[in-house]
């Protein structure tokens, strides 16, 4: 969200790191998972920085969240085994849940979230408030 306010110079990691309190270790990590996403434009040496990638203003908030989340499921029931694995159908419910927030997200794109002209009556921004 930060870097995806336009200007003519690209953002540096220094930079970025201050303004959200952050470690610059940390942030390198970060940036370097999303450039290699296709979600950022890395430039180095001087004059580079990061920038968003235009194509990723297209893409799907489920999409970006999974991309950024991992493969990370809510419950897992297998390491170490759940004394009430065969007996419980919590991470069924869990699962299906999860699936339906991603379907939710997919409904907007990167780019609906960054206009500044949003409705303030959007079903996206009336569902986060009411969350």
């Amino acid at each position: 969200m930060y870097i995806a306010q336009p200007r003519k110079t690209p953002y540096t990691i220094a930079e970025i790191a201050q303004a959200l309190q952050v470690s610059q270790n940390h942030l390198v990590k970060i940036v370097h998972f999303m450039g290699k996403q296709n979600l950022l434009i890395t430039t180095r040496g001087k004059g580079g920085g990061i920038q968003l990638n235009p194509a990723a203003q297209q893409l799907k908030l489920g999409q970006i969240v999974r991309t950024l989340q991992g493969e990370t499921a809510i419950v897992e029931c297998n390491t170490p085994p759940c004394v009430f694995r065969g007996q419980c159908g919590l991470k069924g419910i869990l699962d299906q849940a999860l699936e339906q927030f991603y379907i939710y997200l997919d409904q907007y794109t990167l780019s609906d979230v960054l206009a500044p002209s949003s409705p303030p009556n959007s079903p996206l921004l009336i569902n986060l408030v009411n969350l």
